[in-house]
């Protein structure tokens, strides 16, 4: 038996890079994988092909959309909030409106997503953000905004855990680095800045980090949360 199997498990922007790695990983486990994606409908229509998983549209930056539709699933044993967006650029030149969405998605998400979740969960019920090795380490201008998003992220799932321990819910962080997705190749031109502060010089793949969501997801994790956990070669070191 593989040991998701039966198992109820939503990913929250799932087509593509890691997102798309967490659904192949549930599915391959025996899951009931359901995902999100808001604008690659030909990527996850593929994944949910090959993984016999569910794709479904939603923002979530669309905060009460994003509610309804995970009421609308009924119990989850895993949610894995994987979506998220970047904003880079001298901040005295990025638009209110743009980083207010960054916010939106990278933090009031998150949030409302599990809080959501948990209303339905049975005991013992699993919670997993993807948040950025840059929540710990910013080595570079331009990315403020970003940073703070996946630093809120460790003191939500702190709180999260306390608020929802006496079932046995689990709510803990997964932080990449440099990670190999289309959004950052391995060989792209920022991997020699990047590899330069690693001790492990180089791309994490969705893979791996797939592999630790699982980990944190499953029956030998019951006793981890409110925990971050960093997955990036030494990024952070």
């Amino acid at each position: 038996m593989s040991s998701f199997s039966g198992k109820s498990v939503l990913v929250l922007g799932g087509s593509r890079g890691i997102g798309a790695a967490i659904v192949r990983r549930f599915a391959s486990d025996g899951a009931k994988v359901a995902f999100t994606y808001f604008s690659s409908p030909d990527d996850a229509q593929a994944l949910a092909t090959e993984t016999g998983s569910e794709a479904l549209r939603a923002d979530s930056g669309d905060r009460d959309f994003l509610i309804a539709l995970i009421d609308s699933l009924g119990p989850l044993d895993v949610l894995v909030v994987n979506s998220g967006i970047l904003g880079a650029g001298d901040p005295l030149e990025i638009p209110p409106d743009d980083i207010d969405r960054l916010f939106r998605i990278n933090i009031h998400a998150p949030y409302h997503s599990a809080v959501a979740a948990a209303r339905h969960m049975p005991d013992g019920g699993r919670i997993v953000f993807i948040g950025s090795a840059n929540a710990d380490r910013m080595p570079m201008s331009g990315l403020a905004a970003y940073s703070a998003s996946k630093s809120a992220l460790k003191g939500m799932v702190k709180g999260l855990a306390r608020d929802f321990g006496a079932r046995g819910i689990t709510v803990n962080v997964v932080q990449p680095g440099p990670t190999d997705t289309d959004m950052n190749p391995a060989d792209g031109p920022l991997k020699d800045v990047m590899h330069s502060f690693m001790a492990i010089k180089r791309h994490t793949t969705s893979a791996e980090v797939a592999g630790l969501v699982a980990y944190l997801a499953g029956p030998e994790a019951g006793i981890i949360t409110g925990a971050a956990y960093n997955i990036d070669g030494g990024f952070t070191a």
